[in-house]
Parts: structure tokens; sequence; C-alpha cells
């Protein structure tokens, strides 16, 4: 299978990139917060996952490989197709998903749309012995604050502001962020600078 593409970022729709990779352009299901890094004419390197069914083959691409396997694992779980899959992935981190399975947080993973409240319980319950929460482990500077800009940014998209001005307020609050990044204070502080514009 496609385990990642790498080319030349042809096209940008609102749910997909297309990346020409040997002169043949290929089109990726991406989340908002995935096609908001990525720029056209620019190079990219992205994971994938393939899905075939009877009728299609569909490439999803993502910001990075945690991300792939967070979509990969929760399909796993009964009644969770790639498009809801891609949801739970547009929705919440990678850690944000581990932690609410973890934790019982039924709440957490109904903010994803498509999912209620039975679906949540079957998903923590199907995956919870699977999914590896790294307990106590610090992340990375990098990682961490790319994880808080990405949050903020999907939470911005995601209330109707176009992925440029979400790139601008996220910008425009990350001093604020410190070493211990509050995402709600960060999505709010972002949210009045929106306003002042």
């Amino acid at each position: 299978m496609i385990a990642f593409v790498r080319g030349q970022v042809a096209a940008l729709t609102l749910t997909s990139a297309v990346v020409e990779v040997g002169g043949v352009g290929l089109e990726l299901m991406c989340t908002p917060g995935t096609l908001a890094q990525l720029r056209t004419g620019a190079t990219a390197t992205l994971p994938t996952s393939m899905i075939v069914r009877e009728d299609s083959l569909t490439l999803y691409g993502f910001a990075d490989e945690e991300e792939k396997t967070i979509f990969e694992l929760v399909q796993t779980a009964s009644g969770v197709g790639p498009k809801l899959a891609q949801a739970i992935v547009a929705v919440l981190s990678p850690d944000g998903v581990r932690s609410a399975i973890a934790s019982d947080d039924v709440r957490t993973l109904t903010k994803v749309p498509g999912i209620g409240q039975k679906g949540a319980q079957r998903i923590i319950l199907e995956l919870k012995d699977r999914i590896g929460v790294a307990a106590g482990t610090s992340t990375p500077g990098s990682v961490a604050d790319q994880a808080w800009r990405d949050q903020v940014h999907q939470g911005l998209v995601g209330l109707g502001y176009n992925a440029k001005d979400a790139e601008k307020a996220v910008d425009a609050v990350a001093g604020e962020a410190g070493s211990a990044p509050d995402v709600r204070a960060l999505l709010r502080a972002a949210l009045r600078s929106l306003s002042k514009a």
C-alpha cells in the first residue's frame, strides 16, 4: 500500500489536496488542519492511508504519522468508517483521542460530529486496551507547540473563520502560550484578536 506521498502540491480544495508525484496528480482527502499547513506549489510529504472499497480507492493524507496511526486505530472500532475516523482526527489531537479513551471521557468524543453517546461508549470499550497512553511522558517543545497551534487553528476553522485569518490569530496569541499551553485560553484570546481585527 502507499505509506506516504511526497511531491508538489498542485491544488487545494476544502477537503483535499492534489499532490503531483512523478507526473501523476494524487488526490488526498485531508483534515482542515492538515490542509492549512500546505501551500500550492510547495513540496510536501504526507503520510497516507489507502482505503479500498469495491467501487473506490481513496487516499487519506495526514500532517504526521501519529495522526495516521490514530485514524487507522479508531477504524478498528465497530461502526467507525474512514469519514468518521477523519472527523475524529480533525476535531481531536492524537493525544486528545488517547486521553479521552483512556479516561472514559464520553463528552470529549461526542464533540466529534457523527459520534453520539452510545458511539463514544462503544469506541472507548473497544479501544481502551489498544490505545496505549504514554503516561507521564513529556513532549518536546516543538511537538507541544505544534499541537496547541493545530488545535486552536482547527477550533477557529470549525467556528467558520477562514484558514488564513485563523493562522494570523494563532500567530497573534503565540506569545501567550508559554511552556504549558492552555488551548482553551489561547482559543479565547485568538477569538478576541479576530473580533478586534
